[in-house]
């Protein structure tokens, strides 16, 4: 009898440890996830935190998603203002919204990158970058990936996804445009040397003028002081005067006479 009742207590552990592993009544939402219970075909009206969950065998069953920040790192290809086609990788850097998860799985699904990241992402590139000349999109980059930043968040946050970067990694262009804008700046860096050294010779020009002009206003003040000063000229004569007095014909030595008034 205490057999029977051993094998009875023996087959009913079985059957219950079978069950459960059938059944599965727990559900685990791991760290960096949030749950989505769906009963019924009915998505709970929340999403479910990180632990251990209970639910309905064959009723209720919770599906996983994660919240952690993700990163893309693709291509595309766009056209500039002036119509040159670049080929632009970039990374995008996002996550769900872990209050919202439950509503990203209603409304598109774990598919959700392929379905509004990529196209939301490859639109406001298009609409930035066409508003740029390609050369001047090479200057203006940081500004170019700001604004993208911008509308990508105001975008995705409709659909509750939260972007925290965005980085434009290359922007490449046809050879042949690459060899035009190469041409392009050697062309502005020899223009500008030309420049550089007709501003010097002109500056030089003018200081020659200056100086030439400071000179002869200095001889005329001179003549003009040495005009309407008679003791000034006979200072001056001094000043040149050897101390030798000038000899005549006859050798005689001439005398440095001051007539006077």
């Amino acid at each position: 009898m205490d057999d029977l009742k051993t094998g009875v207590i023996g087959f009913l552990v079985v059957v219950v440890v079978f069950l459960l592993l059938v059944c599965n009544p727990v559900a685990m939402v791991g760290v960096g996830e949030r749950g989505v219970k769906v009963t019924l075909g009915q998505v709970s009206p929340q999403s479910y935190t990180e632990g251990i969950h209970v639910v309905t065998p064959f009723v209720s069953k919770i599906h996983t998603m994660n919240v952690k920040t993700q990163k893309m790192h693709p291509a595309t290809t766009v056209f500039t203002k002036d119509i040159q086609q670049a080929r632009i990788e970039y990374v995008v850097n996002y996550n769900l919204q872990p209050e919202n998860v439950h509503k990203v799985y209603r409304e598109v699904g774990k598919n959700y990158q392929d379905i509004i990241i990529v196209p939301t992402v490859e639109g406001v590139l298009k609409n930035i970058i066409g508003t740029w000349n390609a050369s001047d999109l090479i200057s203006n980059r940081t500004k170019a990936t700001n604004d993208i930043l911008k509308q990508l968040q105001e975008q995705l946050a409709d659909n509750y996804i939260n972007v925290t970067d965005f980085q434009i990694v290359d922007i490449d262009y046809s050879d042949a445009f690459e060899k035009a804008v190469e041409l392009k700046v050697t062309a502005e860096q020899e223009a500008q040397k030309a420049k550089n050294v007709t501003v010097r010779i002109q500056e030089e020009a003018k200081q020659k003028i200056l100086t030439a002009e400071a000179e002869a206003k200095a001889i005329q003040l001179k003549a003009q002081a040495l005009a309407n000063n008679r003791q000034l000229v006979e200072l001056e004569y001094a000043k040149k005067w050897d101390g030798k007095l000038p000899v005549n014909m006859y050798g005689g030595a001439v005398p440095f006479i001051n007539v006077g008034k």
